[in-house]
This record gives C-alpha cells, structure tokens and sequence, in this order.
C-alpha cells in the first residue's frame, strides 16, 4: 500500500503533541458518545465482545485474549464489561501510553499516525477523501457521517492545498494540533 510522497513540508509549531481534543469537557462528550455507540445492547457496559466487534468495523481486528488482558484490569469485580467510568480510565490509560506528554515525534508515533491515516483511507491511495470518511463515520454509527456536505466540511477544515481530500500530511498535522491536556 503507497501512502502520499514524502515532500518536504513545513513543520507546524504546537506545544505538546498529542491526540488529545482541545476542550475537556467536549472530549468527555465525545467519549460518552463513543462509549454509547460501542454499548450495543445498552445496558451500559461494553463487554468484551461488544468492544471486539467496534474495532472490527474499524478494521482493527485484536486478538481477543489481548482485548481481554488489557481490559480485564479495567473491569470492577463482578461485572461483565466496562462501565463508563472504567471505559473513561482505560481511555486515560491509553492516552498517556500512547499518546502522552512527550513533545517529540518519535517513529511509533510516526507508525501510529499511520495505521491511524490507513482506517480512513480505505481505498489506499494515500488520500482521505469525503466519501472515505463518511463511510468510516457511519461504521461507527456517527451522526456527522450521514450528510455529506457537513463530511466535506471536515474535510476542508483540515484540508490546507485545498484539494478536496485529506492525505497523510495534513491529517498529520491535524492529529497533532487537537493537543490539549483532556484531565483537568
């Protein structure tokens, strides 16, 4: 799979980088959204299963004993699943993993960015175009996804040579300038 050519680019200046949104409280309502949306059944706890399937449909497949090791630590005595409050700190957990305070963009990060990029370019051509993301928005039971001028508005917010899509520099660019400590 090619990913966009690798032409030289000025660096954007951001504090500290990370994935993290810019408002805490619009990234708890994103997350409860999240947390809603992989929570099938609706009895507010996402099951391992349930949580394998969501990132299934991303096209995340995991092993599901990894799933099941890395959420188990997670899951209050006798429950079944992750509550909110679990899934909120799994969440922070994984934040500060993967994502956490280190200004410096190292080649996992890198390698996240891309596998990243690879979930919404899902014809592989090194693009994100509007019709990419608002079928990747819909997999996930997204609102936004279902009408395609507020898609491509998306799109142009990121889209800085104006041509209509999305590739990996300037979702690069994007991922790295939603920074904002999300725990205040």
């Amino acid at each position: 799979m090619e990913t966009a050519p690798t032409a030289q680019r000025k660096p954007t200046s951001v504090g500290r980088r990370s994935f993290k949104l810019r408002s805490p409280s619009l990234n708890s309502v994103r997350l409860r959204r999240i947390f809603d949306i992989f929570d099938k059944n609706h009895d507010n706890i996402i099951t391992i299963d349930e949580l394998e399937q969501a990132l299934g449909l991303l096209g995340l497949q995991a092993e599901l004993s990894e799933l099941k090791s890395m959420v188990q630590p997670y899951v209050e005595p006798g429950n079944q699943g992750l509550r909110y409050q679990d899934f909120e700190a799994l969440h922070r957990s994984l934040d500060d993993v993967f994502f956490g305070l280190n200004d410096e963009v190292d080649g996992d990060d890198e390698s996240d960015l891309s596998e990243a990029f690879k979930v919404f370019d899902e014809d592989g051509d090194g693009y994100i175009s509007a019709r990419e993301l608002q079928i990747v928005l819909a997999k996930l039971g997204l609102q936004e996804g279902r009408e395609i001028g507020s898609v491509e508005m998306m799109i142009s917010s990121v889209d800085q040579n104006q041509d209509g899509r999305v590739d990996f520099f300037e979702f690069k660019d994007m991922m790295r300038s939603v920074s904002l400590n999300s725990y205040v």
